[in-house]
């Protein structure tokens, strides 16, 4: 964990198992992202993987070995999924700070749900995804197909899990998996980050609220819950700072309020 300006860096760092995905890791990474959401401090947050890789998702050995968080039957398993690994989405989801993935290398299985859990995915040339379950005959229990298809569409999430195909960071980009493909490595989703904070942080917060409930709402929902959110921020500080700067051509300074 590494904080630089207004973004808080995350790494998920097991590179000797090309950072697989651990109960320990799913406690760590929750921890982190609730903490960071109630720092004022930190308007971005971005996560990466240790080394060449983004997450090869679960662990292989564990599984062959029916250890961590694979041991034990059918109901057991079953409830460490939903104790578990599934922390990472329902915490995800509530976090109100915008969630950048910068994917460094393979994301799999796991790990490629894990990307489109986040807001936005920024990834190398080097990225590589697959949600791969099916090859190791496995479904994703983590629950990637609420958030996959909700990022590259129906159809395309269908064809992914089911082919199970790795695709490359160009395809990812067409198919609207990735924003954007970079070759400044970390500096790109730093760049990313550092746009997305220079705006007033509540609106940016309250935009990403609203796109995820929108999502599963009617429109006149999401018309009733924009009426209460612009009421709220056109009485902050901030707002009348945004106006001002453009008013009198020079950088505007939120600081939150």
């Amino acid at each position: 964990m590494n904080q630089e300006g207004y973004s808080l860096l995350i790494t998920l760092n097991r590179p000797e198992s090309c950072n697989a995905i651990t109960l320990v890791m799913v406690k760590e990474l929750t921890d982190v992202l609730k903490f960071a959401d109630i720092d004022d401090s930190i308007r971005v947050i971005i996560i990466t993987g240790a080394e060449r890789c983004f997450s090869a998702g679960g662990d292989l050995k564990a599984m062959k070995s029916k250890t961590e968080m694979f041991e034990g039957e059918s109901a057991e398993l079953r409830n460490r999924y939903l104790r578990g690994i599934q922390e990472i989405p329902r915490t995800i989801e509530a976090i109100r700070t915008p969630i950048i993935a910068y994917v460094n290398g393979p994301a799999v299985g796991a790990g490629c749900d894990l990307a489109a859990m986040c807001d936005l995915r920024v990834a190398s040339e080097k990225a590589r995804f697959g949600v791969t379950f099916s090859k190791i005959g496995l479904v994703a229990g983590d629950g990637g197909p609420f958030f996959l298809q909700r990022v590259v569409g129906y159809a395309k999430a269908m064809e992914l899990y089911l082919t199970a195909r790795i695709i490359d960071a160009k395809e990812a980009k067409d198919i609207g998996l990735v924003n954007y493909i970079t070759e400044d490595g970390l500096e790109g989703a730093i760049a990313l980050a550092s746009e997305i904070a220079s705006n007033a942080p509540v609106p940016v917060s309250m935009m990403k609220q609203a796109l995820k409930h929108s999502r599963n709402s009617s429109a006149e929902a999401c018309l009733e819950l924009m009426a209460s959110f612009q009421a709220i921020v056109q009485r902050t500080s901030d707002h009348f700072e945004g106006v001002d700067a453009i008013l009198e051509k020079r950088q505007p300074q939120f600081q939150g309020k």
